[in-house]
């Protein structure tokens, strides 16, 4: 699963800015410029850190994700195990990029495993414009446009089965905690499969650099994230 997406070297797992790309694009659909090759500022998607998880240690019913730092390209990554069931992902120097707690019974079936981590990567790349727009909108404030700056803090989620046959996230609750220049977005949403409840999670977002909310400011963002994608989608 997801191997087109890294490198294994040895006990490291090393993800290159356009395996890192690809996957923003193909499978996220996240068209964040932090994401693009050649970006200044460039970042490994935290989704695909969470796919690798799944992937390598199995789907539990009960999981949580906290994203401690940001990773570069062509890091050594280690995902390891420590004795009581924690999950760590961290770099050849000791520093720690994503803890996950887990519990609960959990399957290593690869269908189940892809289908689940697809669905939730595909509902988590809309993380703007589709989510956080609307949220910034409604409380007059926004990122700053010239340098915007949304950090992917946490997730987690609990499953009532293992087995659910393509599930399918839908937004359920979204809220937004202005906190002087900073605010926590926090997008909840449901799990189904064949139009049965299966779960439930949510996801934390801390957008920095708040400014007044700019509708000319906003939509000039908007088009050109429409922009990027539809220059990828023409050229796959």
């Amino acid at each position: 699963m997801f191997k087109e997406f890294y490198t294994q070297r040895g006990e490291y797992v090393v993800i290159s800015a356009e395996q890192a790309s690809r996957f923003a694009k193909g499978v996220a659909g996240d068209y964040n410029p932090i994401h693009n090759p050649d970006a200044r500022r460039f970042c490994v998607p935290g989704d695909l850190l969470f796919a690798l998880v799944l992937a390598k240690f199995g789907l539990s019913r009960h999981m949580e994700f906290r994203f401690t730092s940001m990773v570069g390209a062509d890091t050594p990554l280690v995902f390891s195990e420590s004795e009581n069931g924690e999950l760590h992902v961290y770099d050849e120097d000791g520093k720690c990029y994503l803890q996950v707690k887990r519990r609960g019974d959990w399957t290593d079936d690869a269908s189940v495993i892809e289908a689940f981590a697809r669905c939730y990567v595909a509902f988590s790349g809309k993380n703007f414009p589709h989510y956080l727009k609307p949220l910034m909108e409604e409380h007059g404030v926004m990122f700053n446009p010239k340098r915007p700056l949304v950090i992917y803090d946490s997730m987690g989620f609990s499953l009532s089965r293992l087995n659910a046959v393509s599930p399918g996230l839908t937004l359920s609750h979204s809220s937004l905690d202005v906190q002087g220049k900073r605010a926590d977005a926090l997008l909840e949403f449901a799990i189904e499969s064949a139009g049965e409840s299966v779960g439930v999670g949510s996801k934390k977002l801390v957008v920095s650099g708040l400014c007044p909310y700019d509708a000319d400011e906003m939509a000039a963002i908007v088009d050109e994230f429409y922009r990027l994608k539809a220059a990828y989608l023409a050229s796959v």
